[in-house]
């Protein structure tokens, strides 16, 4: 059985408008890869400092699925809406 794979974001929206383009265009790449969103933009504390202003965690049914949708056309086309919109760190991880 192959683990799990994980996209995990800390996001500094800079432009909430915009942004909103880029939740629009990332569902057709999240849908063809069987996303979910343990974790998507809820209440947040960041004791040790900043962290962004939107905090996300998207799981996939294995890290090859969470790196083909990042690299599929589909979510590299709604990349550019969150590139231009905000700042950030990202990471794909395998976990359990």
């Amino acid at each position: 059985m192959s683990k799990k794979g994980y996209w995990i974001a800390m996001i500094d929206v800079r432009d909430p408008g915009a942004y909103k383009n880029y939740i629009e265009a990332n569902a057709k790449a999240f849908a063809k890869y069987g996303a979910k969103f343990p974790v998507r933009a809820g209440r947040y504390t960041n004791p040790e400092g900043p962290t962004g202003n939107r905090h996300v965690v998207v799981e996939f049914s294995s890290y090859e699925a969470a790196l083909a949708c990042y690299e599929s056309p589909e979510y590299q086309e709604a990349l550019k809406f969150r590139l231009a919109s905000s700042t950030g760190h990202f990471v794909i991880v395998e976990g359990a």
